[in-house]
C-alpha cells in the first residue's frame, strides 16, 4: 500500500492550490469540513477536504509535499533536544528516511490528518462519500481506498490515533499534521489536540515548539 506517494501527492496538490490562489493562506477560520465544505471540494483540491486554508498552511506552499511536515518536525524536535542539553541528534523525520521507514511515518501522518478531520464531531455520510470519491479519483489503489474508508468509519479515539507514533519524531509529525487540519478556535478541536498531545506524550516545551514552527513566517 503506497500511502507515502499518495500523501505526498495530496500535499503537493494543496501547496500548488495555495500558491496559485490570490491571498492564499490568509483566510480566517481554520479547520475542515466547515460551512465551506462544498467550496473546498471544488477549489481546494482533494486535501482541501481535510485541510482548511488558514494561515498555517502557508508552510505547505513554502516546502511542498510531505517534506513540509518533515522539515518542520526536524527543526522543532532538533531544537527541543538541543535545549535539553543532551547529545546533538539528527532527527529521523519523514523527509530524510529511506522508503520503508518513510512509509511508516506517512501512514501515521495520514492517520493523524483523518483523526483531526473528525475532531469537530461531524463527518456525515455525504461528507465521507465526497472525501472517499475525491481520493479514489486521485488514487485508484483499492488497498488505499479500503484503508481510508476504515479510518473514516472509526469512532474518534485520540489514544488509538496516537498508537501509530512509535518514535518521538513520528509523534511530532502527527501533531503537526493535526494542527494543519484542526481549527484551534473550536473548543472541540482544541480539546482533541490537547488530548492527542497527551496521548503522544509530547511535553509542553516540544508542543509549543511545534506550534511555533507551524505558525512561523
Amino acid at each position: 500500500m503506497n500511502l507515502q506517494g499518495f500523501l505526498d501527492h495530496l500535499l503537493k496538490s494543496q501547496s500548488q492550490s495555495l500558491s496559485a490562489a490570490p491571498g492564499s493562506g490568509t483566510s480566517p477560520g481554520g479547520g475542515l469540513l466547515n460551512a465551506d465544505f462544498g467550496k473546498g471540494a471544488i477549489t481546494g483540491g482533494a486535501l482541501g477536504l481535510l485541510l482548511g486554508k488558514n494561515k498555517t498552511t502557508r508552510k505547505l506552499a513554502t516546502y511542498g509535499g510531505l517534506a513540509a511536515i518533515g522539515v518542520m518536525a526536524y527543526k522543532a524536535y532538533g531544537d527541543y533536544k538541543a535545549q535539553q542539553g543532551g547529545q546533538a541528534v539528527q532527527p529521523q523525520t519523514v523527509d530524510r528516511l529511506p522508503p520503508p521507514q518513510a512509509a511508516l511515518h506517512s501512514e501515521a501522518i495520514l492517520r493523524a490528518l483523518v483523526g483531526a478531520a473528525k475532531a469537530d464531531g461531524h463527518i456525515d455520510d455525504r461528507e465521507r462519500s465526497v472525501i472517499e470519491g475525491e481520493f479514489a479519483r486521485l488514487n485508484p489503489d483499492r488497498e488505499v481506498q479500503q484503508w481510508l474508508h476504515a479510518e473514516l468509519a472509526k469512532p474518534l479515539d485520540p489514544a488509538e490515533v496516537a498508537r501509530a507514533a512509535t518514535t518521538p519524531e513520528i509523534a511530532s509529525e502527527m501533531y503537526l499534521a493535526s494542527l494543519l487540519a484542526a481549527d484551534e478556535q473550536s473548543f472541540m478541536e482544541r480539546a482533541y489536540l490537547d488530548e492527542l498531545a497527551r496521548q503522544l506524550r509530547l511535553d509542553d516545551d516540544l508542543r509549543q515548539r511545534l506550534e511555533r514552527e507551524l505558525q512561523r513566517g
